[in-house]
């Protein structure tokens, strides 16, 4: 009997060391987990060093974008939506002509609502003797608003000075820029790496340190591009400014920049 107690505790024992051994180890295992880093490979860095590289790339635009407004007012809802209607398909008709593509004309928001306006009825008195106010039904207003992508440049300015003669207003928000942005962008990002890399190296060997790996990178960019203001100011000469007299837009050059943050383990 006192064979089969000891047999008993002796297994009970080593089925107590394994379960701490596999305890400890799953424990070990954790630790090492938060300190191993998504980029790169081994222990958490101890000594780094972090440099900014910057690129950028020159393009001419190939596109210009712009939007406008039409907006109607009639004393029934059905009358401004009708005439509203009328004016954006006459402007949808000639861009198409222009040789726009539907899919570049995009209607970014429309808008139908009442309008009232509070008009005093002189007829009824209220107790301090002031006139009663009434707010009043003036009619319904269709607001649609629509933005358009030219892809032959050299028309633009002709497009836009067309835009007031067709019933358009607000027409705004010029812009010329690249179609393909992210091949840009990449060109960009290599010179800024590359000019980081550069910087790194050469702080390396003033510090006498070697590089080991990359710990963090980070990156972000900036487009900048043209915008005249003169020509929203032809369009708002109106519908008797002469078609010769369409704005020149100037396209210069859009510059892509690119800024990246790299961190580097030293030894």
């Amino acid at each position: 009997m006192d064979q089969l107690f000891k047999n008993k505790l002796t297994i009970y024992l080593l089925q107590a060391g394994a379960l701490a051994l596999i305890i400890f180890l799953v424990a070990q295992a954790m630790v090492a987990f938060r300190e191993y880093k998504y980029v790169g490979s081994g222990l958490e860095a101890k000594n780094t060093i972090s440099v900014t590289g910057k690129g950028e790339v020159f393009a001419v635009p190939d596109i210009a974008s712009f939007s406008f407004t039409v907006k109607e007012e009639k004393k029934t809802a059905k009358d401004a939506q009708s005439i509203e209607t009328k004016k954006i398909n006459a402007i949808i008709d000639y861009l198409k002509k222009e040789g726009i593509d539907t899919k570049d004309i995009k209607t970014t928001n429309y808008n139908l609502y009442p309008r009232y306006e509070w008009k005093k009825d002189c007829k009824e008195f209220d107790v301090r003797g002031v006139c009663d106010s009434n707010r009043v039904l003036m009619g319904y207003v269709v607001s649609q608003s629509v933005q358009v992508k030219v892809r032959n440049t050299d028309k633009a300015g002709k497009i836009l000075a067309q835009m007031a003669t067709l019933g358009a207003e607000n027409v705004s928000s010029l812009q010329f820029k690249v179609d393909d942005e992210d091949v840009l962008k990449e060109k960009a990002r290599s010179k800024a790496i590359e000019n980081a890399k550069e910087k790194a190296q050469k702080l390396a060997r003033e510090l006498g340190v070697s590089l080991v790996r990359v710990v963090s990178f980070s990156e972000g960019n900036r487009r900048d591009f043209i915008r005249p203001l003169y020509a929203k100011m032809a369009v708002e000469a109106g519908p008797d400014m002469p078609m010769d007299d369409a704005p020149s837009l100037p396209l210069g050059e859009n510059k892509i920049n690119s800024s990246v943050t790299i961190t580097y383990e030293i030894q």
